[in-house]
């Protein structure tokens, strides 16, 4: 053995015994993820035919001024007795699965909202149900993935535990915006070119979405939900809702734009 060759095997047998005496569950230091921003999903229950939701629609933009359109997540679900479903002269946007869910939750009159399915409450106290949700941390993060062929969307979500483990639901959701239909006004009057926004369009992965536990550290990734997208939606127009909710209520929501 050359003086070369000995001094970098000895170099060698340093290194490894200077490392050999670290405990192997020393030498990993686990970092906690990082704090997710909380989010907001406010369910607006509404109808073409209620003469004071337009006023909680502008409620809506306003809260979203305050504290930005990412963070609190509007879906205006058009259904129950005020709502109003296609026929052969009116575009209708209330649907089968919105009124199940207006009809779950005993709901009475319109507009009403909720808010991380909390109580139902009048638009006239949403912002500080709004602020009250905004103080609680987020225990995941949700991210959506979207790819878009023509007319087809291919959408999965992955769900990141941050902090405990939780359990619960996950529901995606679609919903467009600036959808021309009939909207009566505050003052009796009908406007037949009212521009609504976040419409409920359907629900994905099924009425109440898909059991999920997520634990903190580890990503539950869903499996892929393709859409067609029917003729009369504007696909550019489209956005995805995703949240996880449990009994307490909405633990995390994200929206993605097309």
């Amino acid at each position: 053995m050359n003086v070369k060759t000995y001094i970098l095997t000895a170099l060698a047998t340093l290194a490894f015994v200077a490392c050999s005496h670290i405990d192997e569950a020393d030498r990993l230091i686990y970092v906690k993820p990082a704090v997710a921003q909380r989010c907001v999903l406010l369910e607006d229950f509404t109808g073409q035919r209620c003469i004071n939701c337009p006023m909680a629609n502008d409620e809506i933009h306003a809260l979203q001024e305050q504290y930005g359109a990412d963070t609190v997540i509007a879906v205006a679900i058009h259904s129950g007795p005020l709502g109003f479903h296609t026929n052969a002269k009116f575009v209708g946007l209330s649907t089968e699965t919105g009124d199940e869910y207006y009809n779950h939750w005993n709901l009475e009159y319109q507009p009403v909202g909720l808010v991380n399915r909390g109580l139902p409450m009048e638009y006239t106290a949403w912002n500080t149900r709004i602020r009250e949700e905004l103080q609680k941390p987020a225990p995941v993060r949700i991210d959506i993935a979207v790819q878009r062929n023509s007319d087809e969307l291919i959408i999965n979500a992955d769900v990141e535990g941050v902090d405990g483990m939780v359990s619960g639901h996950l529901q995606l959701w679609v919903v467009e915006d600036n959808v021309t239909a009939f909207q009566l006004m505050p003052d009796g009057t009908r406007n037949d070119t009212y521009l609504h926004q976040h419409v409920f369009r359907t629900a994905l992965n099924g009425t109440w979405g898909e059991e999920m536990t997520v634990k903190e550290g580890e990503h539950t990734v869903t499996g892929s939900y393709t859409l067609k997208v029917p003729a009369e939606w504007k696909i550019d127009d489209l956005a995805i809702i995703a949240f996880l909710y449990n009994d307490q209520g909405v633990l995390q929501v994200r929206k993605i734009e097309l």
